[in-house]
């Protein structure tokens, strides 16, 4: 709870509105109750109304101060379906079919979030990757100056020694399989740029690999090694302040004893606060050993490069880990133009949609 009340309080200062598109499931009800609770900001649940109540009540779960609602007798559907149906008519979405869209929670919550009713969009408690992802890359797509959507999962550890007080990014952990280098490199500075946000210290970057600095041969090597320098020449375009090391591997990158044997004069040996693998695979089967066998928090998949704060939970979430991710995406939306300047202007579904 260190990590989490630290942003927790940031967000007690600046509220924000998160909808949640998943408004029966009993432990978005009980995230959301914590969410108004702890003053920070005005959760939205959607789903029917009656549904919704039922459960809650069943669950001694107060509504006072969140809003539900159905988009079905939403008075913002027809707009909301014809915006679609602009965005999707190079598709050749019909007016029913943007509609049919629209009466989906998911595809709402991701619109309100486009028409700047909500300020960020937390999914996924018992709906797969790709029917949370499908709605936000076709409605708010990525941001300005921005070619790579990702993910990223904070983890919190008991030990202290690892990471920024046992506080770790991990990314890719949830959407691209097998990154290209400028996608791997999008990736490492779009994660430092968070870290940075959240943690209020420099990152320091480890590109992840079975091999250091050339102990093994291999072309995933080189892949992580190009993506390395490209990170690094990012960063700078960008005036972000972290360091970046690759190719490492994790102990290399995170245990001092080891590192001071393998890299004694690397970058972040031993010190990483934010790691980055090489591929889905390895991200998605290493945070989830972590989570389990460490007993750690786990904070995400908070996304990446889009044009507005949405996270993706897990199927395995608790409550407490859905209001750490809402927590996450309401400190983003604080500052998100500063993470992704421009993102956010644009009104999504307007007449110059079609120019684009």
């Amino acid at each position: 709870m260190r990590f989490i009340g630290g942003v927790i309080e940031k967000l007690q200062r600046h509220p924000k509105r998160i909808v949640f598109p998943e408004g029966t499931e009993p432990r978005v009800l009980q995230a959301a109750r914590q969410f108004y609770s702890l003053r920070l900001g005005v959760p939205i649940l959607l789903g029917d109304r009656t549904r919704i109540k039922e459960i809650a009540q069943a669950l001694n779960i107060s509504l006072e101060g969140i809003r539900i609602i159905n988009p079905a007798e939403s008075e913002d559907l027809e707009s909301f379906s014809h915006r679609f149906e602009v965005l999707r008519r190079y598709k050749g979405l019909q007016a029913a079919e943007a509609r049919e869209a629209m009466l989906q929670p998911n595809y709402f919550g991701a619109m309100m979030v486009a028409m700047h009713q909500a300020d960020g969009f937390v999914s996924g408690t018992y709906l797969n990757v790709g029917s949370v992802l499908r709605p936000l890359f076709q409605i708010i797509k990525v941001a300005p100056q921005t070619t790579t959507a990702s993910s990223c999962l904070v983890m919190e550890v008991e030990d202290s020694r690892f990471g920024e007080n046992g506080v770790l990014f991990m990314a890719d952990c949830g959407v691209i399989p097998d990154p290209t280098v400028e996608q791997l490199a999008d990736i490492a500075v779009s994660t430092a740029q968070l870290a940075r946000q959240l943690l209020g210290v420099r990152p320091r970057v480890a590109l992840l690999s079975f091999s250091t600095k050339g102990s093994s041969t291999h072309p995933s090597i080189g892949k992580v090694q190009a993506a390395t320098a490209v990170a690094e020449r990012k960063a700078v375009q960008k005036n972000i302040e972290a360091i970046f090391d690759g190719e490492l591997q994790v102990d290399t990158a995170l245990v001092p004893e080891i590192a001071a044997r393998k890299l004694p004069d690397g970058k972040v040996s031993g010190n990483a606060n934010v790691l980055i693998f090489p591929d889905l695979n390895s991200g998605n089967i290493a945070s989830r050993l972590v989570r389990h066998i460490a007993r750690a928090n786990a904070y995400g998949q908070i996304l990446l490069g889009l044009d507005r704060p949405a996270a993706d939970v897990s199927r395995g979430s608790n409550a407490h880990d859905v209001l750490g991710v809402a927590a996450i995406v309401g400190v983003q939306a604080v500052d998100y133009h500063l993470l992704y300047p421009g993102a956010g202007e644009k009104l999504r579904g307007e007449p110059t949609e079609l120019l684009d």
